[in-house]
């Protein structure tokens, strides 16, 4: 049962408790009213009815009387419903009077019978002169309608008949077996109407009843609604407030809660978006970039909204230095300068905590301090400082000040291994020169490059000399020592644009760009004579070993229309070189214009098994 519903029935149970018992008192005064008042009217109908058969057997008793006087002569008759008889004195009709109602008849002054009576008598004694019974003589009327309606009239309204039939009926004593009944004497109206106005009494307490109860509970079903609603997440619920009683006051409170919540919900989705907006901006980019010094700028971004710290700093260790924009702390100086140098976080307020903060330090009240560091040693500090709305840095923000300052630690890890897999990926290992793919991309973008603005690339295709004996005569570790030599001496002779790879084995190339023939005659000359003149030392064998090279030339576009063109015919010149007995160099015009390719070609493959063998 719901709460309205108890709320109505306890309501109905006090209002209409006592108008339901008062509608029974009613009624039963009522009743018992009626009841007094019908027995008055039989009291007074039931003596009207003896009264009247009084009379009537005074008259019939005059007749028999008048009738035994005469003897049986005829008389002149007052009632013709009269009818009188002789009899002897055993009670035996004489033959003389007039016709009477066959018996049982009921005789006036004697104890009535059980009946039914065809008529009602009144008998006489007739005697002589010494004064013996010679008879009787009988006056009789019949027991018919008309004497019931005389009887009726009598009593004013009542029922006379041989059977009650009324609501209340009382016997009557005399010679007839008679009962007198009276109908209720209640007002005709008064029960339906005083039915009627209970029922009006209880519609009317029901509608109050209802009305009562839906103003008590109709705050409780909004305010159970709107909680239902704040349960589901829904904190725009409110409650309408009607009154200032003790609900209105519960739905104002409420209402106070459920817009506090919702402030709070909205400043922490806000921080929560906030947040997760930096914690995008930090995916994308240690995704997107391997610049650190953007990096350690979006941690420290992020960092500083996740704590509501005003502001920061990140700063990387460089030898034995913290360094950071605008910023160099030696290690063990100030705030910053103590956490890098023991590895221990800190937090707290400068004038009661300390330490002193050194020059050039960030000044704050309050700081958060957390190292960060690649395997080995302490490679950086991140800081925060100076908390939003004045409250210290709680142990919960230096443990999110320690993730971000393992997120640092991961970029500066990242940063380098990519630095260096990029290094790797496109130089050789053992001389430190852009290697073979590097060389493919280089010159195709370099023969654009020349191309689009109508420059000169000049190829240089180089071989060591006889690089085979070196590493049968002194082993392959003295021959890794030449290579990393002579990639040394090439990198010493050449400018800075220009571009030297190791094409693989003792093989290498050389780009000048914006360079023609005679450029690149040049630098040939200058890679023969830095790699002639001084022999190369090997290290822990006192030896030195003298090694030549061998340079072909070719410029773009003279004598290639593509990269891979210029860089075949720079090979070719090689290989002219090498049969024109090493230790020197060759232009592909030269090479070209000596005679046909194809012996050329023959030179080159002899000169180059000569090498190899």
């Amino acid at each position: 049962m719901t709460l309205r519903a108890r709320l109505t029935a306890a309501f109905l149970a006090v209002v209409l408790g006592p108008v339901l018992l008062g509608a029974v008192f009613v009624g039963a005064l009522v009743t018992a009213v009626d009841r007094a008042r019908a027995v008055e009217r039989l009291d007074h109908a039931a003596g009207a009815v003896r009264g009247t058969l009084d009379a009537l057997c005074g008259e019939l008793r005059a007749g028999a009387l008048a009738a035994g006087a005469l003897a049986g002569r005829p008389a002149v008759r007052e009632r013709p419903d009269v009818a009188v008889q002789l009899r002897d004195a055993d009670d035996h009709p004489r033959g003389t009077g007039d016709r009477t109602p066959p018996p049982p008849w009921a005789v006036c002054g004697q104890s009535r019978g059980a009946g039914p009576y065809t008529a009602l008598a009144a008998r006489v004694e007739l005697r002589d002169g010494g004064g013996v019974l010679a008879g009787y003589a009988y006056a009789v009327r019949p027991v018919d309608a008309a004497l019931l309606d005389q009887l009726a009239d009598a009593t004013g309204g009542a029922t006379v008949g041989f059977t009650g039939g009324g609501r209340y009926t009382r016997w009557v004593d005399g010679p007839l077996p008679l009962a007198v009944s009276v109908p209720r004497p209640s007002e005709p109206g008064l029960l339906p109407l005083l039915l009627a106005i209970v029922l009006l009494a209880a519609v009317a307490a029901v509608g109050v009843a209802w009305w009562l109860a839906r103003g008590t509970t109709r705050p409780l079903a909004e305010l159970a609604a709107a909680a239902d609603r704040v349960a589901d997440g829904d904190l725009s619920a409110r409650v309408p407030v009607r009154t200032r009683d003790e609900v209105g006051r519960l739905g104002a409170t409420f209402n106070r809660m459920t817009r506090e919540m919702q402030s709070y919900v909205a400043a922490l989705t806000a921080s929560r978006d906030q947040l997760r907006g930096q914690l995008g901006l930090l995916g994308d980019t240690l995704s997107s970039t391997h610049d650190l010094q953007r990096i350690l700028d979006v941690i420290l971004q992020t960092a500083r909204a996740a704590t509501g710290a005003e502001s920061g700093v990140v700063l990387l260790v460089d030898d034995g230095v913290l360094v950071g924009p605008g910023l160099r702390l030696p290690l063990g100086a100030g705030l910053l300068g103590s956490v890098a140098g023991t590895g221990v976080a800190r937090r707290g307020r400068v004038d009661r905590d300390g330490p002193e903060l050194a020059p050039g330090e960030p000044s704050c009240r309050t700081y958060m301090a957390v190292p960060f560091s690649v395997p080995g040693s302490v490679s950086g500090v991140l800081a925060l400082y100076d908390r939003v709305g004045d409250d210290e840095f709680d142990d919960p923000d230096l443990v999110t000040l320690r993730t971000f300052a393992g997120q640092a630690a991961i970029a500066v890890e990242n940063v380098r291994v990519h630095e260096e897999a990029q290094r790797l990926s496109h130089t050789d290992a053992l001389t430190s020169l852009y290697n073979y793919r590097t060389l493919r991309d280089s010159l195709r973008r370099e023969v654009e490059r020349a191309s689009r603005f109508g420059h000169r690339l000049c190829v240089l295709a180089l071989d060591l000399d006889r690089f085979k004996e070196v590493n049968d005569s002194y082993g392959h570790a003295a021959g890794d020592v030449v290579l990393v030599e002579f990639a040394r001496r090439v990198r010493s002779v050449i400018r800075e644009v220009d571009l030297a790879f190791r094409r693989g084995g003792e093989e290498f190339v050389v780009l000048l760009p914006e360079t023609d023939a005679l450029g690149g005659i040049v630098v040939a000359e200058r890679i023969n004579a830095a790699l002639r003149d001084v022999p190369i030392g090997v290290p822990g064998t006192g030896r030195c070993i003298s090694v030549t090279v061998s340079i072909g030339i070719a410029v773009y576009p003279e004598q290639g229309a593509t990269g891979p063109a210029v860089l075949e015919v720079a090979d070719e010149a090689l290989y002219a070189a090498k049969a024109a007995g090493r230790d020197t160099h060759r232009l592909a015009e030269l090479v070209r214009a000596s005679g046909p390719g194809r012996a050329a070609s023959g030179l080159t493959s002899e000169a180059r098994r000569e090498d190899v063998a």
